[in-house]
């Protein structure tokens, strides 16, 4: 796989940067020519992800995001970074409809949301402390069609 590109993006955990998360990593992912499904699922992901970081990771007071992408003429991944609690029990957390918020409007669909819209999902453990939540969406290259056909 050939790295056309990669960019480092950090923020603080508030609800009003997800929305900049995502249209950040969005655009810079255009370079590689993705479909708008490709671009859509990338969005979602990451909204969920910093989404997770804002309402989980710090419980107290708002801590940092780190959101790493590495784009390649393929796919791209992407790491969603926080230096937070972090999780116990990755399969717990990765079960539909657990929350551990559960008196808060929480539906507990996050990491099943990443799961479906994007090719692979991985978590980890920050080496520091928090979370690192590795995604990679393939991009199904569409045919070239020459002009006049």
């Amino acid at each position: 796989m050939k790295l056309l590109n990669e960019m480092e993006l950090n923020f603080k955990a508030l609800s009003i940067n997800e929305g900049f998360a995502r249209s950040c990593v969005a655009a810079f992912c255009v370079q590689a020519n993705p479909t708008l499904d490709e671009i859509t699922d990338i969005k979602t992901a990451v909204s969920e992800a910093v989404t997770n970081c804002v309402v989980h990771a710090y419980p107290s007071l708002p801590g940092n995001v780190c959101i790493k992408v590495k784009l390649y003429e393929e796919s791209v991944d992407i790491e969603v970074i926080d230096n937070g609690i972090g999780i116990e029990d990755f399969s717990k957390a990765r079960e539909p409809f657990y929350t551990s918020k559960p008196n808060e409007e929480r539906s507990g669909m996050g990491f099943s949301v990443m799961e479906s819209f994007m090719d692979n999902l991985e978590l980890k453990n920050n080496v520091e402390s928090g979370l690192i939540v590795k995604m990679q969406k393939f991009f199904h290259k569409r045919a070239k069609v020459a002009v006049g056909e």
